[in-house]
């Protein structure tokens, strides 16, 4: 039976049900039911309590306001030079955050969760009529066509322009709207799992990284020539939807016909793919088993088989001496723990990302290349309470811990894990920092000291682990630590820093030194010394932690299993 074979849902409840395999009565909708839904929805949500209802309608005063202050300065643009690229400008801005919101505020919008309603007897074509109709009641579409109906006042030139600008604002809406619920439809089964709820972890990070690119692109349009460049970007943003269709009050105006209605025929083919894009969702998960069927059960297995045996081939890379027996195992188990656990996998991609904007904001400001070194810090940092993610867990671990050996085979596993990530990250920012700076002399001297720093602090991270572990919380997934022991936190963060720079000091001397005595050009020894440095700290760190983490087995699960 597939979703075309469905009765109709009856649009009034005096109309009498439709056997099963019937075709819906021509005079039968269910969009107007939806709609009442939604308005339901919002009803019924704002009466839960008064603290909601007030700050409901504050959101709703401060979005309309900035709607209203961004539509009045696109209408204050009105025959200048750059108002085309603003607009166009607004438009895609418009149309990348109705495709990402749904990714971070799923959960807080029911109607988003087609699967909900897959239990009723309802087609796609009607169901995604009536969905995208109640789409547009909110105040997310009244601010966008509040914003688009700026954007083409501020373009529109003679009365052609003006009828252009009216299906203009309808497509530029439309496509919004199709495209978020086309961006949910398709990751409904990703973001009600616990994969997805992991995004709420990584919310936070995007917005951080966000705000220092918007950050960046201020500063950027406050330099000389800013605005210039804002022009030649437009040439490109004016054919990424929904910019085509803001575009075509421009070209109707200047009387460019030809051009403004193949802008317009784009817009629509883009608006039609899209909503295609959409029915084959919705049609996936109308019939097709999710985990709650034997099916569905069997699906998930095979593919979690095929997704958990990267970890091992990842593992294989190094060297056979290295990650052979204990050391492989653990290595293993610890790459899983950074794909499936949400805290591992949230304080690593922060310090990937945020590792990666740091040299990018030095690129932006014509920087120096020294600051790749924050790459290697907050990898490195990752080294730092390796227990306390495991929380109560931790037996598991200790329960198999008998020799110095084992021990220092643990350490080892974790710190290659750790080292295997860090090593070619670093590697790869570092050298394009430099090369896009053209400071590819300072590169063998910047790696060094990359590679020293991040030895010296896995060194550091591996004693603290052992000496000053921490219980993290385990359903508190901002939380960083256990009531009570946030000064263990401030030790590890601060005290860990200082000392893994107080301990790469010898390569940091001679660098300087090779600095001071004008001896530049044997800079590029910093790379092998540091390298040769970083992995002998750490190995002496590993064999000297390997009797005390034997000897406080029971004190580190006593303490992480705080939880």
């Amino acid at each position: 039976m597939t979703a075309s074979d469905w009765p109709a849902f009856p649009g009034a409840p005096s109309a009498p049900a439709a056997p099963a395999g019937a075709p819906a009565p021509r005079g039968a909708s269910v969009t107007p039911v939806f709609v009442r839904l939604k308005l339901a929805v919002i009803r019924n949500g704002l009466r839960q309590s008064r603290g909601r209802t007030v700050g409901w309608a504050a959101g709703v005063g401060f979005t309309l306001l900035y709607a209203l202050a961004l539509g009045a300065g696109l209408i204050a643009l009105r025959g200048d030079h750059y108002a085309p690229a603003a607009a166009v400008t607004l438009a895609v801005v418009l149309g990348l955050g109705w495709a990402v919101m749904p990714l971070f505020f799923f959960g807080g919008d029911d109607t988003l969760d087609p699967t909900r309603l897959s239990m009723l007897p309802l087609r796609p074509r009607p169901l995604m009529t009536a969905l995208l109709v109640s789409s547009v009641i909110g105040v997310g579409p009244l601010f966008t066509v509040m914003v688009s109906t700026g954007a083409v006042i501020a373009l529109a030139d003679g009365g052609a322009a003006v009828a252009v600008a009216v299906p203009a604002v309808a497509l530029v809406l439309l496509t919004c709207v199709a495209l978020s619920r086309a961006v949910a439809a398709a990751n409904t089964r990703l973001l009600t799992s616990r994969r997805g709820r992991d995004l709420a972890l990584l919310s936070g990070l995007f917005v951080a990284v966000g705000a220092q690119l918007v950050n960046l692109g201020v500063s950027s349009l406050s330099s000389n020539g800013g605005l210039h460049r804002v022009t030649s970007v437009a040439s490109v943003l004016r054919w990424i939807p929904p910019a085509p269709a803001v575009d075509a009050v421009r070209s109707t105006g200047r009387g460019a016909y030809g051009l403004a209605a193949l802008q317009l025929v784009y817009a629509v083919a883009v608006l039609a793919v899209i909503l295609r894009w959409w029915y084959s969702s919705l049609l996936r998960l109308m019939v097709s088993p999710d985990a709650s069927t034997v099916q569905g059960v069997a699906e998930a297995s095979t593919g979690t088989a095929a997704r958990t045996g990267w970890a091992k081939r990842v593992a294989g890379l190094l060297p056979a001496r290295l990650v052979g027996g204990r050391t492989g195992t653990v290595m293993e188990r610890q790459f899983l723990y950074l794909w499936r656990d949400p805290r591992s996998r949230a304080a690593l991609s922060t310090g990937l990302a945020v590792g990666l904007l740091l040299p990018l904001v030095a690129v932006v400001q014509h920087g120096t290349v020294y600051q790749c070194l924050w790459a290697a810090g907050l990898l490195g940092m990752q080294m730092y309470n390796q227990f306390g993610i495991d929380g109560s867990a931790f037996w598991t671990v200790a329960a198999t811990i008998s020799t110095r050996r084992d021990a220092a085979l643990e350490l080892r596993g974790r710190a290659l894990t750790l080292v295997g990530i860090a090593v070619p990250y670093v590697t790869l920012v570092t050298v394009g920092a430099a090369l896009l700076l053209g400071r590819v002399d300072a590169l063998a001297e910047t790696l060094g000291l990359a590679f020293a720093f991040l030895g010296a602090l896995t060194a550091t991270g591996t004693y603290a682990s052992v000496r000053f572990p921490y219980a993290v919380p385990q359903h508190n997934p901002f939380g960083n630590a256990a009531p009570g022991q946030g000064s263990l936190v401030a030790l590890n963060v601060f005290g860990g820093t200082l000392s893994g720079a107080v301990a790469c000091l010898p390569v940091l001397g001679l660098s300087l030194f090779l600095h001071l005595s004008g001896h530049q050009e044997l800079l590029w020894t910093v790379l092998p010394i540091g390298m040769v440095y970083g992995a002998l700290v750490g190995a002496v760190a590993l064999r000297l932690t390997a009797p005390l983490l034997l000897r406080r087995l029971p004190e580190i699960l006593a303490v992480v299993g705080k939880v």
